[in-house]
């Protein structure tokens, strides 16, 4: 017979949903809700360069990052198992650049196609990022690597 195993001995996060999911769905609502309830209040050529600026930040970043875990050979899928810590580069500011990254290309992603809804959505997408993704990733960091965890959190910023 079978067992169910307890969340806490899982080897991985247990987050169901892939995080960039949660970014589109929210970008997805913004533009729902544009169609339904328009808002025109960004100036173009401003919005514009600021997207682009976010844009770039936010891809540069979100590769960055899935490169390092890449040349480490460990996942950054939220459902298999980590097997190293990646500490260096936009690590050694942020204990979560590649959600960071998404956020400045949904932002930015807004900004150009002037979906001023899905700014407004964003907050939201950051929090249950932050409930449902990070804070479960964080638990099961804590259980797989300890004290070594422990120290690269207290010592680095969730977000930035």
């Amino acid at each position: 017979m079978a067992t169910k195993s307890h969340p806490n001995n899982l080897d991985h996060a247990d987050v169901r949903i892939p995080p960039p999911l949660i970014y589109i769905a929210g970008f997805v609502l913004g533009l729902v809700l544009e169609r339904l309830f328009p808002l025109t209040v960004l100036a173009k050529i401003p919005s514009r360069i600021a997207a682009v600026l976010c844009i770039v930040l936010g891809v540069t970043i979100s590769v960055w990052s899935v490169g390092l875990f890449r040349r480490e050979r460990t996942s950054f899928v939220p459902i298999k198992p980590t097997t190293t810590l990646v500490i260096y580069g936009p690590y050694h500011f942020s204990r979560n650049p590649m959600y960071f990254g998404l956020v400045c290309l949904y932002g930015g992603l807004a900004l150009w196609f002037g979906v001023f809804w899905a700014l407004i959505l964003l907050p939201g997408v950051v929090v249950l990022i932050q409930q449902y993704v990070i804070i479960r990733e964080e638990q099961y960091l804590e259980r797989k690597f300890g004290d070594e965890y422990l120290r690269y959190k207290a010592s680095v910023r969730r977000w930035i």
